[in-house]
């Protein structure tokens, strides 16, 4: 082929031309920086991937004459985000460096970014500035419409890639809830088993501690309270770790997680409280419709007591300009109020009705004495009962197991009458050991509870907010109700052991004129709940 000779004036005129020229050439030095990255940790110290990278990069860029500026990267980033501290580094380089830089060097666009439309905004914007980004084992000419348009669904691909991986990441991690196998770190309180065959997890020395702070969040204790217990045991607290624990079903043998969307999972680990225990706990946060339960020394009784027409609680608050609290009925329609000093006053009053003369606490105590001995020989033939019960059930399913490992018995049939007889064993061994429970020091009690009985006011009224509410529901643990038209307190349910105690009074009153030997020989009722001496103020 002919070349075709241009004119003089040709020549001259091709300096008002517009636009580049298809045979210009790049004149001078092309410079380019290096990034290279794996996924994981893992990845990095198990092998020699990010070496490799830089080698195949390295050689590259000398084939290709071009300078290495920089070298980024050479640790783990995941790819599914932006916002990784080497990448940021390395673009941040790029745009402020003096030196021009004109090529990314990666070993695969996925090594650069797996975001998709993100990563083709970022090398559309780095090429407006005349970067380019180069993968040395998919080379791709970017600079033309069809080059531009295949790095951009590599990227595309390398997303959904990833999306691809995810979602199988979770729908495994899904499957493993579903069958009541957790996943993650194990919550304070339980530790997993090393080596073991399935997925085993066992309370540890910390769950003790744990099962603790449950029950003192029952009890009305706050999370400082609780926080300031747990340090004296040697468990520091965060206020923010105790709220997740509380409100974790983990501990009473369920699992709650992102991935189960919003069902509540049995799990195959050791359940550390009752399912009670913990309702009980959490409603603490949140009674009748009543958000707030602040401590106030002057308030003692709001939410333990309801008013009888409409079982609403009463509440409190403070009239500034008078300087004193109200009791007060929080319901459409319902208006009651009433002063601190009357409602403390008829509580007061109630308390009074269940306590006991000071001089009766000698006979009392040897009383108590005789009801507690009558109490643990009267058990002896019950637990023997109980006895040939366990040894029934267990013989049972001895035979059940047996037929089952020779093949007479389904799995089906197995697991449903094993489930029935554990319950069995369950509900007749929590019965023995109540009957087997002994006080190492009953005496002790005794002599505590009636020293309680007879000084009850003022020990309600010497204690502070929460050794008030403890003592309330200790001696009335459903509440109270208040009667606003008869001005008095309504008693569902009083402690059997102060109610034992005031009637062994009120007979021994009765009793005066007759021996205390009469009085003595008489059975006492035995009482079914304990009073727990700790939690009152010293003075008692």
């Amino acid at each position: 082929m002919k070349e075709k000779k241009i004119s003089k004036n040709e020549m001259l005129l091709n300096q008002f031309a517009k636009g580049k020229s298809n045979d210009a050439k790049i004149i001078g030095v092309q410079n380019c920086v290096i990034y290279t990255r794996v996924s994981s940790k893992e990845q990095m110290d198990t092998n020699q991937s990010l070496e490799w990278q830089k080698k195949f990069c390295t050689e590259y860029a000398q084939k290709n004459q071009f300078v290495i500026k920089g070298y980024f990267g050479g640790t783990f980033e995941s790819a599914k985000s932006d916002e990784r501290k080497e990448f940021n580094r390395m673009l941040n380089f790029v745009k402020a460096s003096k030196a021009k830089i004109s090529f990314i060097l990666v070993y695969s666009l996925d090594r650069f970014s797996r975001t998709g439309d993100s990563a083709i905004y970022i090398a559309s914007e780095l090429k407006k500035t005349g970067v380019n980004i180069v993968a040395v084992t998919q080379p791709i000419d970017t600079n033309s419409h069809s080059g531009t348009l295949q790095q951009n669904i590599q990227f595309i691909f390398g997303k959904y890639d990833n999306d691809l991986r995810r979602q199988k990441t979770i729908d495994g991690m899904r499957e493993k809830l579903l069958r009541g196998e957790w996943i993650g770190p194990a919550p304070t309180g339980y530790s997993f088993v090393k080596g073991a065959v399935k997925q085993t997890i066992i309370i540890n020395e910390k769950g003790e501690l744990i099962n603790l702070a449950f029950n003192w969040r029952a009890k009305g204790m706050t999370y400082e309270q609780i926080i300031g217990k747990l340090n004296g045991l040697g468990m520091k607290m965060a206020k923010q770790t105790l709220t997740e624990i509380f409100r974790n079903p983990f501990y009473c043998g369920f699992m709650a997680h992102n991935l189960l969307n919003g069902e509540v999972i049995k799990g195959n680990h050791p359940a550390l409280i009752e399912q009670s225990l913990f309702l009980s706990a959490n409603e603490q946060k949140k009674t009748d419709g009543y958000s707030s339960h602040k401590a106030n020394d002057y308030l003692p009784l709001k939410i333990f007591v309801k008013d009888a027409d409409s079982g609403a609680p009463f509440t409190g608050y403070l009239v500034k300009k008078k300087g004193l609290y109200y009791y007060k009925v929080n319901r459409k329609g319902v208006k009651i109020n009433r002063s601190v000093k009357i409602m403390h006053d008829r509580f007061k009053d109630l308390l009074k009705a269940y306590t006991i003369d000071s001089t009766f606490i000698e006979p009392l105590s040897i009383q108590l004495g005789y009801t507690w001995q009558n109490l643990t020989e009267s058990n002896t033939s019950e637990k023997k009962m109980l006895g040939l019960k366990l040894n029934e059930v267990e013989a049972e399913f001895y035979n059940l197991r047996k037929r089952h490992a020779l093949g007479n018995v389904s799995f089906d049939i197995y697991e449903e009458f094993s489930a029935e007889m554990n319950a069995k064993k369950e509900s007749i061994l929590k019965q023995i050991e109540s009957l087997e429970k002994k006080l190492s020091n009953p005496k002790e009690l005794i002599n505590y509870s009636l020293k309680l009985a007879s000084n009850l006011a003022p020990v309600w009224e010497s204690g502070d907010f929460y050794q008030k509410q403890i003592l309330q529901n200790t001696l009335f643990p459903n509440g109270l109700v208040y009667d606003a038209k008869k001005d008095n307190y309504r008693t569902p349910v009083v402690n059997s052991v102060i109610l034992c105690i005031a009637d062994l009074a009120r007979d021994l009153e009765k009793n005066k004129s007759r021996t205390s030997q009469i009085f003595f020989e008489k059975s006492g009722s035995v009482p079914g709940a304990g009073v727990e001496p700790a939690r009152f103020p010293t003075g008692v």
